[in-house]
């Protein structure tokens, strides 16, 4: 964990992994150039906190660089400093959805998980659980040749804003975070603001081991990544009809509500104005399952898009394997 967790930490961790290694006299300029006011005397008692807890090391006659750890902890928790590019992928892959849930064609946005050739068929038989819940039906598409391992695509969340865009319904992406989950959504137990920040902090919270899909499957209550939006009240029947054709075709969960009726929600009431409309979606939700078993080896949670006819219901895409 960066000490202090703060900005500034950041900032300097990322300076030492562009130039490593670096001394605390250059350090101390390049900091001043990204327009921070601070003195050598900051800078090292800084860097010898990143050195008590591992993710810098000194180099003889040279400065400091990163450890291993400190590069994992960069790569994770870096938030703030990746979300203008989040932003900018979020906005160019929701431009890009055509699907109609009515008709059940055009492209999707995806987000995928990669399995070892020994983790294929344990991940089909959670997946085939999930199939099975109230949260089906789980669509996959998959790729590769058993034996090299393959990749497993999923509807993303983001697909539902893509669906109200090409409608002409603006939604406005709120927060991410962890919902307690048993059938209904009971509660928000985290949010995690940021506007368009959302699929950052969903890797994040995989990574970070915070879900419990599989307890849900188990009967009890589950724990689960969402993601909430807001759109104007003005269209609301119609962001209802459009939310709900969508997740009956490509699976997960929504709640919807007016400003004016209890929660759950995830920072407030909405404004009087807009309808908060929170989603499980499926890769989200497939993405945790199989990480919760150590059975992906790597996943995106923004991969592009992709059309509808690539997909195919669980069951259907494992006897084609």
């Amino acid at each position: 964990m960066v000490p202090n967790d703060d900005r500034r930490t950041y900032d300097l961790l990322r300076l030492i992994g562009e130039h490593e290694p670096i001394g605390s006299i250059r350090l101390v300029e390049q900091m001043q150039r990204h327009g921070y006011s601070i003195k050598g005397r900051t800078i090292r008692l800084m860097l010898s906190d990143l050195d008590e807890a591992g993710l810098t090391e000194k180099v003889a006659g040279k400065g400091r660089k990163l450890t291993d750890r400190g590069r994992n902890e960069l790569r994770r928790g870096d938030v703030s400093g990746r979300l203008e590019s989040v932003r900018e992928q979020i906005a160019t892959l929701t431009s890009r959805v055509t699907y109609d849930p009515t008709d059940d064609v055009g492209e999707l946005v995806v987000g995928t998980v990669r399995l070892r050739d020994d983790a294929i068929e344990p991940a089909f038989d959670r997946l085939e659980a999930l199939h099975e819940s109230g949260l089906g039906p789980i669509l996959v598409s998959a790729t590769g040749d058993p034996g090299d391992g393959i990749e497993l695509a999923f509807p993303s969340s983001i697909s539902l804003d893509g669906v109200l865009l090409s409608h002409g319904i603006d939604s406005r992406l709120i927060t991410a975070g962890l919902v307690e989950y048993d059938g209904e959504i009971k509660r928000y137990i985290d949010a995690i603001s940021g506007e368009d920040a959302t699929m950052d902090v969903i890797s994040l919270l995989v990574e970070a081991g915070r879900t419990d899909v599989e307890r849900y499957l188990d009967g009890e209550t589950g724990v689960f990544i969402v993601d909430n939006r807001e759109f104007p009240l003005t269209r609301f029947e119609e962001g209802r009809d459009l939310a709900a054709a969508t997740r009956d075709a490509i699976g997960g969960a929504i709640d919807l509500r007016r400003p004016r009726e209890s929660g759950p929600f995830p920072a407030g009431n909405p404004s009087w104005d807009f309808a908060s409309l929170t989603y499980v979606g499926a890769s989200e939700t497939a993405i945790s399952l199989l990480s919760e078993h150590g059975l992906g080896t790597e996943w995106e949670s923004l991969a592009g898009i992709r059309p509808r006819g690539e997909f195919e219901p669980v069951p259907t895409a494992r006897r084609r394997l």
